[in-house]
């Protein structure tokens, strides 16, 4: 997935969309197919790549795309309607896999995927029309190859939290580092990168990149500690773990729209400084109240992160997106997709490391405490650069 994003603007400058767009859900289509008739578990990872080379393309394109037919005045809004789709898909997704999976086997769900993404296909060859411009390029096949890199530090950075460094691991880190800079040297140099990363040297888009990250941070480490938290110290079942993240799910869905409206009438600044309090104000009471929360107080408290999530994330991405001339959004939200990517994994390997290091002492609940801590201090920093913002 990481890989094909960086791929996504060369997609979206060369084909049609339209085009593009149906082939992306016949991807999609044919991988689920194969997890579903899956003899063996090679043929279903395969098929689950096939998934991740689709989502990879359609997560920065439907961005580029929104933004791209969307007058500036009006994209906070859009972008926050997006983040309403993705937030409702977050709430129902434990409800929905949990009752099909109650009453069939596990393909159940996958048939659930193929049936939706078939009636999406049918549903764009006849509403689906060609909205963006192409300026036509070659692809760079090497800076492709560089972008093998993100495998390898992706596999380095979730191993961390699993098990010891091996040799084997260390040579991974410094092959994939080594890939990594030959990438980013690489797109300063060619003619037509793949990913335009002057768009780095906009203030404002950094800014922006950093805060969507950070907020992505919180809502990956807690939608993977918080179950953890739940059965591990709380000792409830998982159904009861996984139920208890559909309420603040549900608060982040209605909240993008919010966020979205609130960016459009008083500015981004005043939004992200919003949800950037609301974040250190959860991850803070986390970490003071730590040994005496029940399941009730985690919930609001999750409310109170992931409703800081809707003012901090898609509008972080907006004022980024809003900051680049037209023709750069397609790069500025494959960079910021794939970031958002890179730095939730080390968000959930480094909150693994230190939940399992604290657990080494006299009670596994400090390791949660010490993370609660940690990703507490994280917030703040974001916080900081919210309040400096340009």
């Amino acid at each position: 997935m990481c890989i094909m994003m960086p791929v996504s603007p060369w997609l979206l400058n060369n084909l049609s969309f339209k085009k593009m767009y149906l082939t992306v859900l016949a991807i999609f289509e044919l991988g689920t197919l194969m997890i579903i008739l899956a003899p063996n578990f090679p043929i279903a990872l395969l098929g689950r790549g096939l998934e991740a080379v689709a989502v990879g393309i359609l997560f920065p394109s439907y961005q580029s795309v929104l933004m791209t037919i969307t007058a500036k005045e009006g994209r906070a809004e859009v972008m926050g309607l997006a983040g309403l789709v993705m937030g409702s898909a977050l709430a129902c997704g434990p409800i929905i896999s949990g009752i099909i999976l109650n009453y069939i086997s596990w393909q159940g769900l996958f048939w659930f995927f193929l049936l939706v993404i078939a009636l999406i296909f049918v549903s764009a060859i006849f509403n689906m029309r060609d909205v963006m411009e192409r300026k036509e390029s070659q692809l760079d096949f090497i800076s492709v190859i560089y972008s093998l890199s993100f495998i390898g530090l992706l596999y380095f950075v979730n191993e961390l939290g699993t098990k010891q460094l091996t040799l084997p691991l260390y040579l991974i880190l410094v092959v994939s580092v080594i890939l990594f800079i030959a990438f980013i040297l690489r797109q300063f140099r060619v003619k037509d990168p793949l990913l335009q990363l002057r768009v780095l040297k906009v203030a404002n888009f950094d800014i922006g990149v950093l805060l969507t990250g950070f907020a992505y941070i919180s809502l990956i480490v807690v939608t993977i500690v918080y179950p953890l938290y739940y059965q591990r110290i709380l000792h409830v079942n998982p159904l009861v773990s996984g139920l208890a993240l559909v309420p603040p799910a549900a608060l982040l869905s209605i909240l993008n729209l919010v966020s979205g409206r609130l960016a459009d009438k008083v500015g981004f600044k005043i939004t992200l400084l919003i949800g950037m309090v609301m974040l250190v104000v959860g991850w803070a009471i986390l970490f003071i109240f730590s040994y005496h929360l029940n399941v009730l107080g985690m919930i609001l408290i999750a409310c109170i992160i992931e409703g800081g999530n809707a003012f901090v994330m898609m509008p972080a991405t907006t004022m980024g997106a809003n900051s680049l001339p037209e023709n750069m959004i397609p790069h500025g939200t494959a960079i910021t997709t794939t970031v958002r990517q890179l730095l939730g994994s080390l968000g959930v390997a480094l909150a693994m490391i230190i939940i399992v290091a604290g657990g080494h002492t006299l009670s596994e609940i400090i390791g949660y405490h010490y993370a609660f801590g940690f990703f507490c201090i994280l917030e703040i920093v974001g916080l900081i650069l919210a309040i400096i913002r340009s």
